[in-house]
């Protein structure tokens, strides 16, 4: 009987050499995977870095042009208000023009026979001058 023990023991001894191999492959195994995960999260950390510096730069590059676009935008408003003043200036000679025409029209109508006469009378001072002068 103590045979069996001797080789149960022996069983169990190789059994826990087994396994204890297997886990340190395991191990090994894992050890390089996590060895492989800290290499490209290094990487990743670097190209973040640079990533990171580069958008900052756009940014300010993008902050610079918005500033420069307002700057000269404002420069534009001023030339489009100078725009409206002539459009208005534009709009009250229209105006007034229109006044005038308006009165000169009313007058003439006012007046038509007297317009009349003095058109009767110029054309008989032509007729008169043009048989004079031949």
């Amino acid at each position: 009987m103590e045979v069996f023990m001797y080789i149960a023991a022996l069983i169990a001894a190789a059994s826990l050499a087994v396994l204890v191999i297997f886990l340190v492959i395991t191990l090994k195994a894992a050890r390089r995977t996590l060895d492989n995960t800290a290499n490209t999260l290094e990487n990743l950390n670097a190209q973040m870095q640079g990533i990171t510096t580069e958008t900052t730069e756009l940014l300010a590059k993008t902050n610079h042009l918005a500033d420069d676009v307002n700057q000269k935008s404002d420069k534009l408003n001023v030339l489009f208000d100078g725009f409206k003043g002539i459009g208005e200036t534009a709009d009250g000679i229209n105006e007034s023009i229109r006044k005038l025409s308006a009165h000169i029209s009313a007058t003439a109508a006012k007046n038509q026979e007297n317009v009349s006469e003095v058109l009767k009378w110029g054309n008989s001072i032509i007729d008169f001058w043009k048989k004079k002068k031949s």
